[in-house]
């Protein structure tokens, strides 16, 4: 009988399991007190993600309010993910990679452009996945703030300037994130292609919602 080691240490029953393609979005409702995994399934893959009240979709995820209440700019094991209200979202109950990142930003195609030059601008990014989900619930480019980036490495460097490098995840490794909240996720996994972020190469990411 083969067990399935994604599964491992998830309390409750699973009441939503997914394989997000790569360069895919995903959306999905998330009540409090459920505890939602994310795997990443091949390694150094980022998972950027967006937070929404589901009372009031104008109540979401505030990098700055979350930064500023922990005082420390990287996520971590025990980091609650703060709205822009001051209220607690979600929190990062365990994850097997040391940090997380919510400073780095999503990609767009103009990000890419300017970066990369003119030839990637026809290139799928984040930006255009949180709005392709988004518009299934009425909500607009306005609605797109500040992202985390999950399993994503950005150091900052002595001069302040952010560096974008090699991930530090490997094949299998999780993030849980507890509700606090009734919640809306929304999920791009990152299509990016120019710089290590997903090691050249996007994979897929797997989705699992235990109550």
């Amino acid at each position: 009988m083969s067990t399935d080691s994604h599964l491992s240490g998830l309390t409750g029953t699973v009441i939503h399991d997914a394989v997000v393609p790569a360069r895919a979005p995903w959306l999905h409702h998330i009540d409090a007190g459920q505890t939602l995994r994310i795997v990443d399934l091949e390694g150094n893959q980022a998972v950027d993600f967006l937070l929404y009240a589901a009372a009031d979709d104008a109540e979401r995820y505030s990098a700055q309010d979350t930064v500023a209440a922990q005082g420390n700019l990287f996520l971590r094991e025990g980091t609650t993910l703060l709205s822009n209200e001051g209220r607690p979202m979600m929190t990062i109950a365990a994850t097997s990679v040391e940090y997380h990142d919510t400073i780095g930003g999503a990609c767009s195609c103009r990000s890419n452009t300017l970066r990369y030059g003119h030839h990637t601008k026809a290139e799928h990014a984040c930006v255009e996945n949180f709005l392709e989900a988004n518009l299934m619930e009425g909500r607009g480019k306005r609605d797109i703030v500040s992202n985390i980036n999950f399993f994503m490495n950005v150091p900052v460097e002595p001069d302040g300037s952010l560096g974008i490098v090699d991930g530090i995840s490997a094949p299998g490794l999780t993030v849980d994130l507890r509700a606090e909240m009734d919640v809306i996720v929304v999920v791009s996994n990152c299509p990016q292609v120019n710089n290590p972020c997903n090691g050249f190469n996007p994979t897929p990411v797997r989705m699992i919602v235990a109550a």
